[in-house]
């Protein structure tokens, strides 16, 4: 018998989005929180510029807005970047009332140290030296661990949502919570609540070469689309410009803020190139970034870039950038005497599922935060350090809103998960095989320059793929690995069919077919959600 667990409300995802949501809840309700690795594993513990919020005299909550929306290439909702902006400051007033300590200015000052980055016309991004993401995801964990009212399942990663449509063939939509998988124990768990959220972060992983970590498979987008929500805006992919080239450290990130004090992009023979691409240079918004340096690339037939700080004392690198600066030094680079090689990498998904201000899905009983959703925030690209901003203001806000919701009766005859029916996995290669084959295809036909010509081609072969990924999960006990690769293709194809839609480039969505950014065309790309089957 399923293993069956009751809450009122469970969080799929432990990031800042999910923890912040936990412990605004904590004192009003039993909360689930489920982390599919160790707890703090995931895109917001390795985020180092930091977060987006007016605390300069000579800075304006405008500013900030109409940076947000220039960064967004039309396609932001203007209403919800007010929103965010507006609350940016009570948001980071709430961290560091929860204990994380951003760097000041200096030892004898209470003013806190801001750094500028790509696409902001000021000085407004707080920080924790350059591992902000720690800072805040390791304090916001040590608070929900202490909470008796929060339970923590490390190791557990979602199969599919419960919903009374496909689960009790009623014509209304309602999650009820998820299916489980306890991927240390095996074994497949049913988790009920009235409430669940999506807080799973983003889909890097899609890609060959990401600065996420391993467990950014795109597991709450595809697991919300096949239960039936509307996806809004997965063309635009973030290529983050700056990761460190070096076989052994796995895209290791480069953060933007070493550009907002002075780093600049260099060539082999120690050439400049971003001012012939923007005003702005190195501090352009980062689509920009990342096409020069691909354009680059490309063009020379080169394997990187180098990003240069070396002009700065060393003092001042290891003050402001010492996870970076000892993590270079590892793989052999002394950026206080060097310049960096550098590549573009899969860094963000600015699409996701569709959800409002209060982070309601269009499924009753859903909501979806952080990367997960697709609030309007970033539109057709994100700023840098709105990021963890909207992972703490819609938290918040879904907290606010699910308070509000009145008890319902709940549905007692939910189906147990039924594995029954199919038998162990005899091999894995098949997994690895399909898994390696979709990253490298995605990259090459979907990345950050793309054509029809391209978009189709992996349409087809993901068409493939998905033949042979549904037949093996269909027939075989579900792993870790298997359900990662079924999300994963999942979110390629709603990537794909998302940038065949865009007949223009714009933000994010770059096509050499239509190269040009149409003046009429400004609208969301949406794809409906998936019938269940």
């Amino acid at each position: 018998m399923t293993t069956t667990h009751h809450f009122d409300l469970l969080i799929i995802g432990s990031g800042t989005a999910g923890l912040t949501l936990a412990l605004k809840m904590a004192d009003k309700a039993r909360v689930a929180v489920l982390s599919k690795s160790q707890l703090e594993e995931g895109a917001s513990l390795y985020a180092q510029g930091g977060i987006s919020v007016v605390l300069d005299k000579a800075d304006s909550l405008q500013s900030h807005i109409d940076d947000t929306l220039r960064a967004g290439g039309g396609l932001c909702d203007e209403k919800v970047v007010r929103f965010t902006v507006e609350h940016a400051r009570e948001s980071v007033e709430w961290l560091i009332e929860q204990g994380v300590s951003f760097t000041r200015d200096d030892m004898t000052t209470e003013t806190y140290h801001l750094t500028q980055e790509g696409g902001h016309s000021h000085r407004r991004v707080i920080h924790s030296a350059d591992a902000t993401g720690r800072a805040v995801e390791t304090t916001l964990l040590d608070k929900a661990k202490a909470h008796p009212n929060i339970s923590l399942f490390p190791y557990h990663i979602g199969i599919d949502l419960i919903t009374t449509r496909k689960h009790l063939a009623t014509e209304e939509n309602t999650c009820l919570g998820c299916y489980v998988l306890d991927i240390k124990n095996d074994q497949p768990k049913t988790f009920l609540a009235p409430v669940t959220v999506l807080a799973t972060g983003g889909a890097g992983k899609v890609y060959l070469y990401t600065s996420n970590p391993d467990v950014s498979t795109g597991d709450g987008i595809a697991m919300g689309w096949r239960a039936g929500c509307r996806i809004a805006n997965m063309e635009f992919i973030q290529f983050h410009p700056t990761c460190l080239f070096h076989p052994k450290a796995k895209s290791f990130l480069i953060s933007e803020a070493l550009r907002g004090e002075g780093a600049t992009l260099k060539l082999a023979d120690g050439t400049r190139f971003m001012p012939a691409f923007h005003p702005q240079a190195e501090l352009a918004p980062r689509d920009i970034v990342a096409r020069a340096i691909d354009h680059e690339m490309k063009r020379l037939g080169q394997d990187c870039v180098y990003l240069d700080i070396s002009h700065q004392p060393k003092e001042f690198i290891t003050t402001h950038f010492p996870t970076i600066y000892k993590r270079c030094l590892k793989f052999g680079v002394d950026m206080a005497k060097e310049p960096i090689p550098v590549v573009p990498a899969a860094h963000y998904t600015c699409g996701g599922i569709m959800t409002d201000m209060r982070g309601r899905t269009d499924i009753e009983g859903l909501y979806a935060i952080g990367e997960t959703a697709h609030t309007g925030l970033h539109g057709a690209n994100r700023m840098a350090s709105n990021s963890l901003l909207e992972c703490l203001v819609f938290a918040d806000a879904a907290a606010k809103d699910i308070a509000t919701l009145s008890k319902k009766p709940f549905p007692e005859n939910i189906p147990h998960w039924d594995d029954s029916r199919v038998n162990p996995a005899k091999e894995a290669v098949a997994i690895s095989h399909n898994w390696d084959e979709l990253r490298r295809f995605m990259w090459d036909y979907v990345g950050i320059v793309r054509s029809t010509e391209r978009l189709n081609r992996a349409r087809q072969r993901l068409f493939l793929l998905q033949q042979e990924i549904n037949e093996f999960y269909s027939q075989h006990h579900i792993s870790n690995d298997l359900l990662e690769l079924r999300n994963l293709a999942d979110v390629a194809e709603l990537i794909i069919e998302s940038a065949l839609q865009r007949k223009e480039s714009r933000g994010l969505h770059y096509t050499l077919d239509y190269p040009e950014m149409s003046d009429t065309a400004v609208s969301n790309s949406i794809i409906a959600g998936k019938k269940p089957v």
